[in-house]
């Protein structure tokens, strides 16, 4: 199982969290790498959004507004 920065056990506790009754090991880590990459990539675009304001500090708007492409509503 490959290491990463969210513990399976935590995306294990969100897949029942859903309603799932019974979770597999491959279900687990593959959500997790997905999580992880979305994370990343929110992160990366983020960045960018402070930078183009004038900062290097990211915040809290710039994570939400980076991330509108992956939210449906």
């Amino acid at each position: 199982m490959a290491e990463g920065e969210l513990s399976t056990a935590a995306v294990h506790r969100l897949i029942e969290k859903a309603g799932a009754a019974r979770v597999g090991n491959g279900a687990v880590e593959t959500l997790r790498e997905i999580i992880e990459n979305i994370a990343v990539q929110i992160s990366k675009d983020a960045i960018e959004l402070a930078s183009h304001a004038g900062r290097r500090t990211v915040r809290a708007e710039d994570i939400k507004l980076a991330s509108k492409r992956f939210i449906q509503t």
